[in-house]
């Protein structure tokens, strides 16, 4: 994981004073790092009987895609509002430098899809929550929420208990 943690840029101070944004863009140009780190979340889920993976936009779409194409199944999205075209249900919660929503589409998930929710980062926890709530809401199931850096210090697991949660790296 050392070699990874390596590829993966420190930003003191952003977005505001005191943060230490872990930026991924370093290690996504790395095509070596980038494919190792699917290659890993791949493993996480490997096992499992899934019908689809879950990205939360927007770089939970660089995982879920590969992820998802690596293991053969269908990917779906978790968008900001307005961005997705058909039907919707939606949900709003706070993050830890303000509030939010995000929606799916009404047909992404049926009843008792096995679904995998996959986002880069887990930092509170608010946002992989109200994207596992907006799958009970359409009838499946989650199987794992997977990341590929945990801020631990942030106790976003907390959040997420009853949930299979796995990530790569730990802060």
């Amino acid at each position: 994981m050392q070699k990874l943690k390596s590829k993966i840029r420190n930003i003191p101070d952003f977005p505001k004073k005191g943060v230490i944004f872990r930026d991924i863009t370093t290690l996504l140009k790395d095509r070596e790092a980038f494919k190792e780190s699917v290659d890993l979340m791949a493993n996480l889920i490997k096992d499992k009987k899934v019908n689809t993976i879950l990205g939360i936009e927007s770089r939970g779409f660089l995982f879920a895609a590969p992820i998802a194409y690596k293991l053969g199944l269908g990917i779906n999205l978790i968008r900001k509002p307005g961005k997705l075209p058909a039907e919707t249900i939606s949900e709003s919660y706070t993050l830890e430098y303000g509030h939010n929503t995000i929606e799916i589409h009404k047909d992404a998930i049926k009843k008792g899809d096995k679904v995998v929710i996959c986002d880069d980062l887990l930092a509170t926890g608010g946002t992989a929550r109200v994207s596992a709530n907006l799958v009970k809401r359409l009838g499946g199931d989650v199987i794992s929420i997977i990341f590929l850096i945990e801020l631990t210090e942030l106790k976003g697991r907390e959040k997420l208990k009853g949930y299979p949660v796995k990530s790569v790296i730990k802060y």
